[in-house]
């Protein structure tokens, strides 16, 4: 893997943590583009991050039922 890509990469995973996150899962796929005429590889970085946040009553835990919660679709 071209180290280029791997260097992106890294500063990717830095810029995200520098924002709170923290990083739990990083995948990095370097490939040839079907759409493309070019020779030169092309890389699709996925990364999964989690950052807590604290709820608006100032409670970390839920103790709500789902009924409250705004995310949940029914």
């Amino acid at each position: 893997m071209d180290q280029e890509m791997l260097a992106d990469q890294r500063r990717l995973v830095e810029l995200v943590e520098a924002e709170g996150w923290d990083v739990t899962d990083l995948e990095i796929s370097a490939y040839d583009s079907p759409w493309a005429d070019e020779d030169d590889p092309e890389a699709t970085v996925t990364i999964t991050a989690r950052k807590p946040y604290e709820s608006d009553d100032g409670d970390e835990g839920d103790d709500r039922e789902d009924g409250d919660n705004p995310f949940r679709v029914n």
